[in-house]
């Protein structure tokens, strides 16, 4: 509840997101940090789109198709890609609701295989992970993160390992996930 300073009460309510809309509060706010960053000239990074086949489409009217059945070609690789400071970027971005841990099962072995690959090629490759219940959003690198993953059994990871191995992601109104702010910590501090 906010109060405002006329002594006036908001009725700020919870709202809950849907299973199928997981995600996407971070999603939006990376993207408006990417047109930010766009609009800034400071770097070029979108967000990749999914590639699905249509097999089925209902015209009930000339202006209103809708698709009616379709599946994804093949398994996407990672959210998003582009350019900064003359680097290939590529990242993954997930949500956790957990308090304890970091499922496994929300990242895919092909997502780790593609950031794998593209750091073999020079790429500044990670994965940002916001707990939502805290806050906070992390970058952890590409590698580390595959590190760790091969290196245990567990089917999550330990919200303190987050909070030991990753780095902290800071946020402003105008860049809600300045994640650009943490890569010059992590892969440009000697040029800083």
């Amino acid at each position: 509840m906010v109060n405002y300073p006329d002594g006036r009460k908001s009725t700020v309510s919870t709202v809950r997101v849907a299973a199928g809309r997981r995600g996407m509060e971070l999603e939006k706010e990376i993207n408006l940090t990417n047109d930010y960053y766009l609009s800034q000239d400071k770097a070029v990074i979108h967000k990749k789109p999914t590639p699905v086949t249509i097999v089925q489409v209902d015209y009930p009217a000339r202006n209103k198709a809708k698709i009616t059945e379709a599946y994804f070609k093949v398994p996407s690789t990672t959210d998003y890609n582009g350019i900064y400071r003359g680097k290939y970027i590529d990242f993954e971005a997930k949500e956790c609701r957990s308090r304890t841990s970091f499922p496994l099962k929300s990242i895919h072995p092909h997502q780790l295989e593609h950031l794998k690959s593209v750091t073999r090629h020079g790429a500044v490759a990670f994965v940002i992970i916001r707990f939502i219940e805290y806050d906070e959003t992390y970058l952890i690198d590409a590698m580390e993160m595959i590190s760790r993953i091969a290196s245990d059994a567990r089917s999550s990871i330990p919200y303190s390992w987050f909070r030991d191995c990753g780095h902290l992601i800071p946020s402003t109104y105008l860049k809600p996930v300045d994640y650009l702010h943490t890569v010059d910590e992590v892969y440009f501090k000697e040029n800083n």
